[in-house]
């Protein structure tokens, strides 16, 4: 076989492509041997042995749904004490006041709400309406992440109401769609309803990754029942939206090129079938935004699709930026090199200025309204 000088002056094969990223390029690549990575955050990942591709999980898309409930609530917890590790030892936030509401849902159940202020603010403030991550299926609204996400967000000068909805397994489940996006839009309505006594002004909807589904489920559902009057603009980090974990699809290659890296696609295939058991919903866009047809978008407010570098749902997360440019709603995306999914919220103390830019990008969007 004919060989080829690279610039290093190395022989390599005419039929090598070295210049693939990720796993594209080397199907053994980890995350601390993927030159993009950002060391510090390889660092956090190396002290519980993830900077490495993870032992396959108990669970698929195709295991039986008592087996994934099972793993989902093993898995809960021991994502939780991640988080709380990683976030060990930072300062707390003095300026934030808390508290937290209890409402009823449209099935009669409590969702709680914490309401974070910034102290003796005066003035109305942009509020940020924030659904937590995990997958529709796992951890807390009260976990240690998102509440540090709210006071981060809280601390520069914005209302943060984060939601407590009922997910599909683990502690808060096993609720199926469409419960949990049912509750993301009664507390909305609900900080709708009481702008004028939380002193805001205007109504952003984030989350990340599952809370980047349902932020992005929550604005279609708005349209859908006429109540877009409620949500002025909608932040999507790295959103969990495709349902192609299973079975691949070649339109985004970073399903391929950064599967296992802290993430990988069977269990989060395994997470989709804890969301919808039945598949009913495969297509239906509320469940798995992707599937949003050119009027589902039109006329939605504008929105930021922020996406991970280093993320398997990096390309789905791109994908959706571009349907809703063709379906004409103001919208810009952003993608945070040198990161695996949610990267800059998880690794607050490891790498705190790229955390810090994207609460900064979010306070920039939300004055912008």
């Amino acid at each position: 076989m004919k060989a080829t000088r690279s610039k290093s002056g190395k022989a390599r094969s005419k039929t090598e492509q070295p210049f693939l990223p990720g796993r594209l390029g080397d199907p053994d690549r980890a995350l601390k041997t993927d030159p993009r990575a950002d060391p510090r955050m390889v660092a956090a990942l190396a002290e519980f042995g993830l900077d490495e591709a993870a032992r396959p999980a108990r669970v698929n898309a195709e295991s039986p749904l008592d087996e994934i409930l099972e793993f989902l609530a093993t898995w809960e917890p021991r994502y939780e004490r991640l988080h709380t590790a990683w976030l060990t030892d930072i300062a707390p936030i003095e300026n934030v006041e808390r508290r937290t509401e209890v409402i009823k849902g449209v099935d009669d159940n409590n969702i709680s709400l914490f309401i974070h202020k910034p102290k003796n603010a005066s003035g109305p403030l942009p509020c940020v309406y924030h659904i937590h991550g995990g997958a529709m299926v796992f951890l807390e609204a009260a976990g240690t992440l998102p509440s540090r996400w709210r006071d981060e967000l809280s601390a520069v000068g914005m209302v943060v109401v984060g939601v407590e909805f009922r997910n599909g397994a683990g502690r808060l489940g096993n609720h199926p769609f469409p419960a949990g996006l049912d509750d993301c839009m009664s507390g909305l309505q609900w900080t709708f309803d009481h702008k004028a006594s939380l002193g805001i002004s205007k109504i952003v909807v984030s989350g990340e990754s599952g809370g980047g589904n349902l932020t992005l489920a929550a604005t279609m559902k708005a349209k859908k029942d006429d109540k877009l009057e409620q949500i002025d603009g909608a932040y999507a980090m790295c959103p969990y939206i495709s349902n192609a974990w299973a079975d691949k699809i070649q339109e985004l290659p970073s399903l391929y090129e950064n599967d296992n890296y802290f993430l990988n696609c069977s269990t989060m295939g395994a997470c989709a079938v804890a969301y919808d058991p039945t598949h009913e919903n495969d297509h239906n866009p509320l469940c798995w935004p992707y599937f949003a047809e050119p009027q589902d978008l039109q006329d939605l407010p504008p929105h930021v699709i922020s996406v991970n570098e280093l993320d398997p749902l990096r390309d789905e997360g791109l994908k959706y930026y571009e349907m809703l440019m063709a379906a004409g709603v103001s919208v810009y995306s952003r993608t945070v090199n040198g990161t695996c999914h949610a990267g800059e919220m998880i690794f607050r103390k490891a790498i705190p200025e790229v955390s810090a830019a994207t609460i900064r990008d979010i306070k920039g969007f939300a004055d912008s309204l």
